[in-house]
């Protein structure tokens, strides 16, 4: 998948085909932030631009921006769920952080990265 990344923010990249163009959205935030350019370097223009534009405006509205997910996660389950899911990584050769970060990849069918 192609990504680019600016000020933290990570963006997911695809190619409109029919009309030409890139366009990316933001990933990772609860904001829906997209841009296009018909080049990279437009894409990449527009896509600063519509960071700027959000930090900016989030400012001017005195509100905290939206931060991009950390990646790390916290869950609270019972203990025989936990037993289970640790055996069942170990009978995988996996670390039960590796497991579950693929269990949770396969479910929302995340593309590879």
């Amino acid at each position: 998948m192609n990504r680019m990344t600016y000020k933290g923010y990570s963006a997911k990249i695809n190619f409109d085909e029919r009309d030409g163009l890139f366009w990316g959205k933001v990933m990772g935030i609860k904001e829906s932030i997209t841009f296009q350019g018909d080049t990279v370097a437009q894409l990449t223009e527009d896509f600063h631009k519509a960071i700027d534009h959000y930090l900016a405006d989030c400012a001017n509205q005195g509100r905290t921006p939206d931060k991009p997910f950390s990646g790390k996660l916290t869950l609270r389950i019972s203990p025989e769920i936990h037993a289970q899911i640790a055996a069942a990584a170990a009978r995988s050769g996996k670390s039960l952080n590796r497991w579950v970060s693929e269990a949770l990849k396969d479910i929302t069918h995340w593309p590879d990265s």
